[in-house]
C-alpha cells in the first residue's frame, strides 16, 4: 500500500446521499470525510479505469509531523469503558431481564466506582472554573491521535485526559460548514426564477494543518492535484509514508488480538456496509442493511453487543459492463466510524473474502475494523 496526503485547495462540496432538487426551501447537505466512492472516483480521474484498493480515508493533523487521527470509539460513558451485561457478572443490575434476541445491554463496570466519583469532583471543579471564566470551554476530542489508538488497543482503555481536546488542534471538529446560495435569474429580468431558481448548499473547510489520509494499492507521482465532490474542487496529492509506517503498527496490533481466539471488541473505523438480499412474503427481492454483519449471531453465535449511532446514508453507483457508464445505485445505509462490536471470540467478515461479490466494500475501504482483547478490571481492585 501507499499512503498518501490529500489537502483540500478550496472548500468541498460533497453531497450526502438525501435526494436534492434546486426548489424553494432546498438545501444540498455535504458529508465528511468523502466516503470511498467518491475516493475512487477521483482517482480514475488521475489513473484512469484501474481496480483500486482503498485503506480510509482517515484524518490527519500537521505539527511537528504527520499524525494519523482516527474516529472516537463510541462506546465510552466519560473514560470509562462500557461491557455487555453478560461480561459483567458483578454488576448490581445481574438479574435484569432483557430480549435475549437482541444485543445485550451495556453497562459500567462494577469496579468503576472511584473512577466516576473523581469525574464528578473534576466537573465540579471545571464549573466553578467556568462561573469564575465564562469563555473557559472544555471541548473533547471527536477523533484520537495514533498514539492514543495504539494504547487503547493494546491496554482496551483510553486515560480521561487522552479525551481532551489539544488548544489549538481543532481534535473535536476538523472542519467548519459553510453555506452557499444559488440563484438562477429568469432571462431579461433581474429576478430570481419562479421555480427551480435557487438553492442552498452546505460546503465543507478544514481548518488549517488538517488534512485527510487514504492508503491505495497503486504509486502516484506526487505532488500531484486531483478533483474531488460535486464541483469537482482540487485536491493536492503527497505521498506521506509515515502514515503508512503507523497505520501498519496499528494493525500488527489487531491482528495480534484477532488471533488470540478469547473475549475481544471490534472497532469500526471507517463506515461499515452490512447489507444482504432477503426476500420478502410477495417473492420480491431486496437488499437489507444494519448495524452489524449479518454473519455474526446473537443466538448460538459470538456477537454479544453492541454500541453505535445514527446510519450513514451513502449514496454510490453502478457501472456497466463496458465500464463506460454508471447510474445512481440504490442507497445503503452504513453503520458510523467508531462503532464497537464484543464478541465472545473474534470473527472475521464474509466480505473480506476476495472470491466474495460483495469484497468490493472492502476494497472501497469501507467496514475496516481494529481489534482489540477485553482486559476486565482484576478482582483485587474491586
Amino acid at each position: 500500500m501507499y499512503w498518501y496526503k490529500l489537502t483540500p485547495l478550496d472548500i468541498l462540496m460533497l453531497r450526502d446521499a438525501k435526494p436534492f432538487s434546486p426548489q424553494e426551501r432546498a438545501w444540498a447537505g455535504s458529508v465528511f470525510p468523502p466516503n470511498g466512492h467518491t475516493i475512487a472516483g477521483a482517482l480514475r480521474g488521475l489513473l484512469g479505469k484501474e481496480t483500486f484498493n482503498i485503506v480510509g480515508p482517515f484524518l490527519c493533523y500537521e505539527n511537528t509531523e504527520n499524525t494519523l487521527y482516527l474516529p472516537r470509539p463510541l462506546g465510552f460513558v466519560k473514560s470509562t469503558a462500557l461491557v455487555p451485561l453478560k461480561w459483567e457478572t458483578k454488576s448490581h443490575i445481574n438479574n435484569a431481564l432483557w430480549d435475549e434476541t437482541q444485543p445485550c445491554p451495556l453497562v459500567k463496570p462494577h469496579n468503576a466506582k472511584d473512577e466516576d466519583e473523581e469525574d464528578e469532583k473534576d466537573e465540579e471543579k471545571i464549573n466553578s472554573l467556568q462561573k469564575c471564566e465564562e469563555s473557559s470551554e472544555v471541548k473533547f476530542r471527536q477523533y484520537l491521535p495514533y498514539c492514543v489508538v495504539k494504547n487503547y488497543l493494546e491496554t482496551g482503555e483510553i486515560n480521561k485526559d487522552n479525551w481532551k481536546v489539544v488548544d489549538g488542534t481543532h481534535e473535536d471538529k476538523p472542519w467548519t460548514i459553510e453555506t452557499r446560495s444559488h440563484n438562477s435569474i429568469e432571462p431579461g429580468t433581474k429576478q430570481v426564477k419562479d421555480a427551480d431558481g435557487y438553492f442552498v448548499e452546505n460546503a465543507i473547510r478544514l481548518h488549517q494543518n488538517w488534512s485527510f489520509a487514504i492508503g491505495i494499492n497503486h504509486e502516484i507521482t506526487t505532488p500531484a492535484t486531483i478533483r474531488l465532490g460535486g464541483e469537482g474542487h482540487r485536491v493536492i496529492v503527497e505521498s506521506c509514508p509515515e502514515l503508512g509506517e503507523q497505520w501498519q503498527e496499528l494493525q500488527k496490533i489487531s491482528s495480534d488480538n484477532f488471533n488470540h481466539h478469547d473475549k475481544s471488541i471490534a472497532y469500526l473505523v471507517t463506515p461499515g456496509v452490512f447489507e444482504r438480499p432477503h426476500t420478502d412474503k410477495h417473492q420480491q427481492r431486496m437488499n437489507l442493511c444494519r448495524p452489524y454483519p449479518w454473519e455474526w449471531k446473537i443466538k448460538d453465535g459470538n456477537f454479544v453487543s453492541m454500541s453505535t449511532d445514527r446510519p450513514v446514508p451513502i449514496s454510490c453507483r453502478i457501472r456497466d459492463k463496458d465500464d463506460v457508464k454508471s447510474i445512481p445505485a440504490p442507497q445503503v445505509f452504513a453503520a458510523p466510524p467508531g462503532s464497537l462490536y464484543y464478541l465472545n471470540k473474534p470473527q472475521g467478515l464474509f466480505q473480506d473474502h476476495t472470491d466474495s461479490r460483495i469484497n468490493n466494500w472492502r476494497q472501497l475501504g469501507y467496514s475496516e475494523m481494529l481489534w482489540i482483547k477485553y482486559q476486565g478490571k482484576s478482582e483485587e481492585n474491586s
